[in-house]
């Protein structure tokens, strides 16, 4: 582990953030929690001060399948700048949509499997719709979801022939010999190429976890995959009153992070700077298309 971590590179990506404008952008009316508001402008002035240039913007669930405030977001940074990861209904919507979503920016599908729930058998016909991602250039899938139901659908993701990303650590890890045999599952499928891993939102991770624990994840995970891990930062950090519940339009606050902290301690667990350019740099260069 190094002591010290440099300076961000040029062109490093944030591969995990949101925007949420319901002055502009309705809220889905079924949707788990109400958040403030949260625009690309604070956004962008978050990454200034970390030294971010890039960023893949990722649609929340309480937009649904209106991808209208991602698009609007992705215009506004620019194509040099931002891509997106949208979600929509792989079973009913028309080819000319998604091709209208790539034009905007957009270069995956999100399946928030911890909001739809269903159980495996759902969840397997979710993935099954995500051949469709085949026809799009430059496209992945990317998974929300608990590492147990990401470990029982790792056959499925295999015979897609998209690269599939996990969100949050691949769901985490709990201190249990069940746990320690479904993150050496991950770890063989990692090494075979088509998956990848955000570290992103280390404070999502089961309730007793503390950095260490995510510390741990980040190097199993680069010594596996070096070319196929991401970094996100989850800003604004949704999730701020520990649990949702009650009325469906009290706001819920957002949790107060270090962004800055949590990034340096990640970098810190990296071997070297070649290491913490591939993860910030290369790495999403090239899985959403910066540089083609």
């Amino acid at each position: 582990m190094r002591t010290e971590t440099p300076s961000l590179p040029a062109h490093a990506c944030d591969c995990h953030a949101h925007v949420f404008e319901p002055a502009r952008f309705a809220y889905a009316t079924q949707r788990a929690y109400t958040p403030p508001a949260a625009d690309a402008r604070q956004l962008k002035e978050l990454h200034r001060g970390l030294g971010v240039e890039r960023v893949v913007l990722v649609q929340p669930s309480v937009y649904g399948t209106d991808n209208a405030c991602l698009l609007d977001a992705l215009k506004a940074y620019g194509a040099d700048q931002a891509r997106g990861v949208a979600v929509v209904d792989l079973a009913a919507i028309a080819d000319d949509a998604l091709r209208a979503l790539h034009e905007g920016g957009v270069r995956g599908a999100r399946l928030n499997l911890h909001v739809s729930g269903g159980g495996l058998d759902a969840a397997r016909q979710q993935v099954e719709r995500a051949r469709r991602l085949r026809a799009l250039p430059g496209w992945s899938l990317q998974v929300h979801a608990g590492l147990d139901l990401v470990v029982a659908l790792l056959d499925d993701l295999r015979g897609l022939e998209v690269p599939v990303v996990l969100d949050h650590y691949a769901g985490g890890l709990l201190p249990d010999p069940a746990s320690e045999d479904l993150l050496a599952h991950l770890l063989a499928e990692l090494r075979r190429g088509h998956l990848y891993v955000k570290l992103s939102a280390p404070y999502r991770l089961w309730s007793g976890a503390g950095m260490d624990h995510a510390a741990r994840l980040a190097r199993e995970f680069h010594a596996a995959a070096p070319d196929r891990i991401l970094w996100g930062s989850d800003w604004p950090h949704t999730g701020g009153s520990g649990h949702r519940g009650g009325a469906q339009d009290a706001i819920e606050p957002f949790r107060s992070i270090c962004n800055d902290q949590v990034l340096r301690e990640l970098l810190a667990c990296l071997p070297d700077e070649d290491a913490c350019h591939r993860l910030l740099v290369r790495n999403p260069a090239a899985l959403y298309g910066f540089d083609a």
